[in-house]
């Protein structure tokens, strides 16, 4: 192994960390559980959900995997805030955050190293040129930074005790 390959299992290997822990809070808590807010005056794990599903859904064209899966989940759970009306079924939004995830783990298998290190589609060509960083690879890495962020305010929706 290489070290860009080293550097790829490192940062995949983090995602799928999160992702699993993030499978496992879901999976142990009820649709009742998820419709709570993770504190007082705070996100629901409702929108949480959604807007995970939604931001994994939008990696797919971003890293020139195919179309979004559910683009109706855009609008409501990334430019809108909780509690703006969203009311997607709390099942619809569990299969949609699976579905997404499986489509993104079988294409991750599917990429080379060099894949990796190539531009994704919210950067341009010149950009890319100048700022090589902007790469498949990070965008992964950031995202994986923001579903940290957010296990830890869904964990507040686990029960006590």
């Amino acid at each position: 192994m290489n070290q860009q390959e080293l550097f790829i299992k490192m940062a995949l290997d983090a995602w799928n960390i999160y992702i699993e822990r993030t499978n496992k809070l879901f999976d142990g808590l009820s649709d009742e559980q998820i419709a709570a807010e993770v504190a007082p005056n705070r996100n629901t794990g409702t929108y949480l959900l959604g807007h995970l599903a939604a931001v994994h859904d939008n990696m797919l064209p971003l890293l020139s995997i195919g179309e979004k899966l559910y683009p109706e989940l855009y609008e409501p759970y990334v430019r809108t805030p909780d509690k703006s009306g969203q009311n997607t079924p709390i099942p619809e939004l569990r299969a949609a955050w699976n579905k997404v995830n499986s489509a993104l783990s079988a294409a991750f298998e599917k990429f080379s190293a060099d894949d990796w290190f190539t531009r994704h589609t919210a950067v341009t060509e010149e950009d890319f040129a100048k700022e090589p960083h902007r790469n498949k690879l990070n965008l992964v890495m950031n995202r994986t930074a923001h579903l940290a962020n957010h296990l830890g305010q869904l964990a507040f929706l686990k029960p006590r005790g």
